[in-house]
């Protein structure tokens, strides 16, 4: 779609002070209050920048009248996996609140700059936006202090182990928990951080020293915010049908008819069978929410953000989820302790409505060595998300677990379409094993991509995973058997549709050892680099790719080597640059238009326009020889050398990094400040007037691709009147 000049501050920020005055030695807090657009959200600063999108970061003004104490702190925020990054993200909706404490160190007033850089998305059409503002906070007044001030207390560190401070020369010192200040010439902080924009009102340019606005009250967050529903509901809908497969185990499925029989048999009324079995099922969802509950509690308010970031949980659940799946395959079996399995059996056999909720944890416990891996598996991946998710999880599942007792005892006569006990629920285990096989390598890799073990990239997780599904499609069609199988005389319809399912599954994989982005599975996958395999013959000059069209050479494509390519790459091996100027000299040596691709690491719809629009033959042969491509991303914060710094015009601040450079020539030239945004461009053009309307997300492949089109014949009748003089 075109896409119309504006200039979008979906996010608004203020500043305050936590107490207007203060003596040297005491400390106190700036506070940054942000205020948000209906349908955005704002990334905060306590998860990990290795994830993708932009963290909340503060960087002070170096001053010696104060010292920074600890972390920057976001205040409640809501923390979620993003299958897209592969990771936990945290943000907020509506307000926001991160807090800074200073220690002050002189008398007398005192103003303190800080550089806001930050992130704003909304999952209606899937744009973001980056900020970069300069905030003040105070005029605060200082006074001597009569004698040494006992500090108000530290303040509590942020949860995630990668929110560090990161040295830099001659940046306001820090205070840390030891009792040594560190000098202003040897360190600095910059307090991690992502969010959106805010608005010109609150800002103030590096370097024009205007006076700030009295400061607002501090924004008052919502005690208990819940984020986004839809990740809840799909995480219970998830739950749910675990609890299903669960039911369908060699443990449980067995004792539906047996549990319902005592609720149908005896002296009792219909009425209260029917009430018993309501108990029951109740009883039953008591018990797994209580576990959920339990799970909640321990796991305490930074729980979720710490194991969702940190090596140590990720390699703890890969194991947990390795040991579940083997148990599952029958190389040992997950048992209770009898004297346990005893104890609350006899508590049943007692009767009355007591009798009833021991009868439901005499289940639970009966079928733990089925339900321990499902239930394990769901309490792993619900302690990685907020607090609540643990209840949720354990509610879906219970829900379902206890749905089929509650209703065969109200029906009984339903009991007789239930199909026979046999080996088929052992199948069912074994399918379940290989599933929980290939989870458990979900969290290696989270913790390889946050600490560049480069144990397990791309091609070595799709491998592993075309090998298990493969060896479920075998196992399914009855090629080979495990050690508590029963003979396969025959092979059902049922049995062949799975098989077909994992050979699908196979299949589907294997192009992306090739390159495919497999859009399908993005959020589960680590993110598209080099691959160690390739259908291009090495040496020729040109081969058929896998999206179609003709796939050049590298080398031979291009100019000059490009500037960033040892850490930035295009898509589907396509030539280009990461620099304008570089982009520009090739294009007017091979007469040929630019194709501008305002980018960042953390745009989902730009990762969604590769894999599903660029790839598209036509469009990638298009991309390939008929333009020179520039990606520009304009959340990349490699600091480029001092030299290319500049003050910009439109702000007042000084751009030192790759990406506010990028954001910059995006809003300045263009007047847009989301991304993904395409421009196509002449070389030769001094007014770097687009060829053609810039568009930005655009899913309509015929749309893009006509785009393309509209561009390139541009370019040519511009160059027409040149060549016939």
């Amino acid at each position: 779609m075109p896409a119309v000049a504006q200039i979008l501050t979906p996010t608004h920020l203020s500043t305050a002070l936590s107490q207007p005055t203060a003596k040297v030695g005491e400390e106190l807090e700036l506070i940054v209050n942000a205020r948000i657009d209906d349908k955005w959200h704002l990334y905060a600063s306590d998860f990990s920048d290795e994830v993708g999108p932009v963290v909340f970061t503060l960087k002070f003004k170096p001053s010696p009248a104060y010292a920074l104490v600890g972390k920057l702190q976001s205040i409640k925020s809501h923390h979620e996996q993003d299958e897209v990054f592969k990771g936990e993200v945290a943000f907020w909706e509506k307000t926001g609140q991160l807090r800074q404490r200073i220690k002050v160190l002189q008398p007398g007033p005192l103003t303190i700059t800080a550089e806001a850089d930050y992130q704003s998305c909304t999952d209606v059409d899937g744009r973001c936006v980056p900020g970069n503002e300069t905030l003040r906070f105070g005029p605060l007044t200082v006074a001597s202090a009569a004698a040494p001030t006992k500090p108000t207390g530290a303040v509590k560190p942020a949860a995630t182990p990668t929110s560090v401070a990161v040295a830099e020369p001659g940046a306001v010192p820090v205070v840390t928990p030891a009792p040594k200040a560190i000098s202003a010439d040897s360190s600095a902080q910059v307090a991690a951080a992502t969010t959106s924009a805010a608005p010109a009102s609150t800002a103030v340019g590096a370097a024009n020293g205007a006076e700030v606005a009295p400061t607002p009250a501090p924004v008052q967050l919502p005690e208990n915010p819940v984020g986004k529903a839809g990740g809840l509901w799909s995480f219970a809908f998830l739950a749910f049908t675990f609890g299903l497969a669960a039911l369908v185990t060699p443990c449980v499925f067995p004792m539906v008819p047996m549990t319902v029989s005592l609720f149908t048999s005896g002296n009792d009324s219909r009425q209260r069978g029917i009430l018993k079995a309501l108990v029951y099922g109740a009883s039953i969802i008591a018990i797994y929410v209580l576990m959920g509950v339990l799970v909640s509690v321990l796991l305490g308010e930074d729980g979720p953000n710490l194991i969702s970031t940190h090596w140590l949980p990720n390699l703890i659940f890969f194991a947990v989820f390795v040991v579940f799946g083997l148990s599952f395959l029958g190389l040992f079996e997950i048992t209770l302790p009898h004297k346990i399995v005893n104890t609350v059996d006899t508590q049943a056999d007692k009767g009355g409505w007591a009798g009833i909720f021991f009868m439901a944890l005499t289940l639970v416990v009966v079928s733990f060595s089925c339900t321990a891996p499902i239930v394990g598996s769901i309490l792993s991946l619900a302690a990685r998300g907020e607090r609540i998710t643990p209840i949720v999880g354990m509610l879906g599942f219970s829900l379902a677990f206890a749905l089929p007792f509650t209703l065969f005892a109200i029906f009984p006569s339903w009991l007789k379409s239930l199909p026979r006990s046999g080996g088929w629920l052992n199948t069912v285990k074994v399918v379940l094993g290989f599933v929980e096989l290939m989870l458990a390598l979900k969290f290696l890799s989270t913790a390889d991509l946050a600490y560049h073990w480069h144990l397990l990239d791309r091609d070595v997780y799709i491998v592993l995973w075309i090998v298990l599904s493969a060896l479920l499609g075998f196992y399914l069609l009855g090629k080979f058997r495990l050690s508590h199988d029963s003979p396969l005389d025959h092979l059902s319809v049922g049995r062949l549709l799975m098989a077909v399912a994992a050979f699908a599954f196979t299949v589907y994989l294997v192009p992306g050892l090739f390159g495919a982005p497999l859009p399908l599975l993005a959020g589960y996958l680590p993110p598209q680099s080099k691959h160690d395999f390739s259908l291009a013959a090495a040496g020729n000059g040109n081969s058929v790719g896998l999206g179609g069209g003709t796939s050049v050479a590298t080398a031979s494509q291009q100019c000059e080597a490009p500037r960033f390519g040892d850490f930035l790459e295009l898509p589907h091996n396509l030539n280009g640059y990461f620099d304008l100027e570089q982009a520009k000299r090739c294009a007017r040596a091979q007469n040929k238009p630019i194709f501008i691709d305002f980018t960042g690491h953390a745009c989902v719809n730009c990762r969604k326009m590769e894999a599903t629009v660029w790839s598209d033959p036509q469009v990638l042969q298009r991309l390939r020889n008929d333009y020179v491509v520039v990606a520009l991303y304009v959340d990349d914060k490699t600091e480029l050398p001092q030299k290319e710094w500049y003050t910009s015009p439109r702000d007042h601040q000084i751009k030192t990094t790759l990406g506010k450079q990028n954001a910059d020539l995006q809003i300045t030239r263009y007047g847009f400040n989301a991304q993904p945004y395409y421009v196509l461009l002449d070389p030769d053009d001094a007014t770097n007037k687009p060829l053609v309307t810039p568009i930005a997300y655009e899913p309509d492949i015929a749309q893009f691709n006509a785009f393309l089109q509209a561009g390139l014949k541009q370019f040519h009748n511009q160059r027409e009147p040149v060549a016939s003089r």
